[in-house]
């Protein structure tokens, strides 16, 4: 009982960080004019650098043990390039066309497109409760990004479109590493994932070629991205979800989008209405079943 409140503790800390974290990101873009191109090479990139010299100190010359294997390294690519890397920059660009708490409820229909691959790959129909969770989903989303008036979009295509796409590269990052991470800590390919994808975004979006500068303000703000959205959200969600297992993970999680909605309206003035209220409840509503039902399953299979 310890070890599962101290869990669920850490798990709704680590999400609630996200949730601020974000927040942040869309302060930054509002009020301080940074572009998303600019701050998501350096983001990766401090984070990473913090995360590899604690791997360094924590696992020594093991840190650069992912490299030395054809299949590691290949894994550790799409891995840190496809999916975190490219998750990030979507998740913070739907961000600067929407808002943080569009952008986490969209990420967070990443668990339904992990049950549709599942099911595809072992060429089965979906489960009854897994068919509800996916109606649930689409009912949330349309709530959210219509304001109820189903006649119209509220929030622009592209951000919907930059959402789906990061929760597609949730799901990539979830589903195309096992191997890795039965031989490495997360926390070490989280630091090769981060410095991969600044190296990629710097080569790719050249920030230094802009003239933009930050203000102190700013550079605050990247401070707090940084250690709050990478570092201690990452470590506590991750901690709590080893104490108490992914399925009520997802569950703490919601924290994110609940915390990012309600300073985002609260603070930065986003719109907030009742029928996005009921998307956000489906989409909760989603996380309980998908979360309830992979248990279950998984005592079905222990009994066997």
């Amino acid at each position: 009982m310890k070890n599962e409140t101290k869990g669920a503790l850490l798990t709704l800390a680590g999400g609630t960080c996200w949730g601020l974290s974000g927040s942040m990101g869309q302060f930054l873009f509002q009020h301080e004019h940074m572009e998303t191109r600019w701050l998501v090479p350096i983001r990766l990139g401090m984070a990473g650098i913090i995360l590899f010299l604690y791997c360094l100190r924590k696992y020594g010359r093991f840190t650069f043990a992912p490299w030395q294997d054809r299949k590691d390294r290949r894994d550790l690519l799409v891995y840190g390039l496809l999916g975190v890397s490219c998750c990030q920059y979507l998740y913070f660009l739907t961000i600067q066309l929407s808002s943080a708490g569009i952008a986490t409820i969209l990420q967070d229909l990443s668990p339904v497109m992990i049950l549709i691959v599942t099911c595809f790959l072992s060429r089965r129909r979906p489960r009854p409760y897994e068919v509800l969770s996916i109606l649930l989903a689409l009912a949330g989303v349309l709530l959210i990004t219509t304001h109820g008036d189903f006649t119209r979009f509220a929030i622009p295509a592209a951000a919907l479109g930059t959402g789906v796409l990061s929760a597609l590269c949730v799901t990539v990052y979830n589903m195309v590493p096992h191997d890795l991470l039965k031989k490495y800590p997360v926390v070490l390919l989280q630091s090769w994932a981060f410095l991969m994808g600044s190296a990629m975004f710097l080569l790719l979006f050249q920030p230094w070629r802009t003239a933009y500068v930050p203000t102190l303000v700013g550079w605050f703000g990247i401070a707090f991205v940084v250690l709050v959205g990478n570092v201690i959200a990452f470590t506590w969600y991750m901690s709590g979800v080893a104490l108490i297992g992914p399925e009520k993970g997802i569950l703490y999680g919601f924290a994110e989008p609940v915390v990012a909605a309600l300073i985002t309206v609260l603070f930065l003035h986003s719109s907030f209405t009742l029928a996005d209220g009921f998307g956000f409840a489906a989409v909760f509503a989603m996380l309980l079943l998908i979360s309830a039902g992979s248990r279950n399953l998984r005592k079905e299979s222990d009994h066997e």
